[in-house]
């Protein structure tokens, strides 16, 4: 399964009666396709899947995997805290056409590393599916630990790749050095994507590139042909644009950026929350900057 450098984390769009807007959903996915984004991720955190039914889960992925149509690899979130519940999520996925499924650490059970293990093992032996792990400890609760991600690469075969949210390089260090050439580390923090790249990551699992996509795949392109002085000059650009979005819980900020490109995007599910008027204009201030500063390095990538 080749995700590329780009996965874009998609948000779901909502009606003001709190329903499903698939017809946005459609454009979303284009407009993701069109900028940037390698693959998509449905059903991960950014889509507020928490509140979502498992219905509404299963119907998200199989419509994405429907719309997207083979242009690029649509990766189904179906980890849960409940080993048998991800399970059931993932045939669901699975027959519905996903490329892959992601699983996320079991959250508030806060299980010790032999119980990851056993939880990610039994699920990807349930699967054909390529198994992307999750590691985010700031909402989990848990830290998958370096030794148990480097075990389960090299004792399960289609556990292939790993999003790191951990914000720790060292740790995602210790993974890239340890597992097998095939096996990828890819960035869950878009602040993340350089520096990762330079300890020989794979690339990121984005909110960010909703709107910025071409900009982080210029910063990409720009690495591997060696401009490392492009390169950091994005990813300096890039960093109070990346803050903004997260100055609020998340999707919330993206929501609202995303509203600036034309999109009907700005509903939420409680308990998340609409940003309020002085946090938008915040955000504005750092959005308009950052536009500014994207002429410049655009213009520099050009030459």
């Amino acid at each position: 399964m080749n995700l590329g450098r780009i996965g874009t984390a998609m948000i779901t769009p909502f009606k003001k009666d709190g329903t499903i807007n698939y017809s946005e959903l459609e454009r979303i996915i284009n407009h993701l396709i069109d900028n940037g984004t390698d693959a998509i991720i449905a059903c991960g955190t950014t889509s507020e899947n928490p509140t979502m039914s498992t219905e509404e889960k299963i119907e998200v992925v199989r419509f994405t995997v429907e719309k997207v149509a083979g242009r690029i690899p649509v990766i189904a979130g179906t980890g849960d805290n409940e080993t048998a519940y991800s399970i059931m999520m993932t045939h669901n996925a699975e027959k519905n056409g996903a490329d892959g499924i992601m699983l996320v650490t079991p959250y508030y059970n806060k299980p010790n590393q032999r119980g990851m293990y056993a939880h990610f093992e039994t699920i990807a032996k349930e699967t054909s599916l390529p198994v992307m792990l999750y590691n985010v400890p700031g909402r989990t609760g848990a830290n998958i630990m370096a030794e148990t991600t480097i075990a389960l690469s090299k004792d399960v075969s289609n556990i292939t790749c790993i999003k790191e949210a951990s914000g720790n390089l060292d740790q995602m260090g210790d993974v890239i050095e340890n597992v097998d050439q095939d096996f990828l580390v890819y960035s869950g923090d878009d602040g993340l994507t350089l520096p990762l790249l330079a300890i020989g990551g794979a690339g990121v699992i984005s909110v960010a590139s909703h709107v910025v996509g071409n900009d982080m795949q210029l910063m990409i392109k720009a690495f591997e042909q060696g401009n490392h002085v492009l390169a950091s000059k994005i990813h300096r650009a890039l960093l109070p644009l990346v803050r903004a979005l997260f100055a609020q819980p998340n999707p919330s900020p993206i929501k609202y950026a995303m509203t600036k490109l034309g999109f009907d995007t700005l509903d939420v599910r409680m308990p998340m929350m609409e940003m309020l008027p002085e946090e938008k204009a915040a955000f504005d201030r750092i959005w308009d900057t950052y536009q500014e500063k994207a002429k410049g390095f655009r213009e520099l990538a050009i030459q």
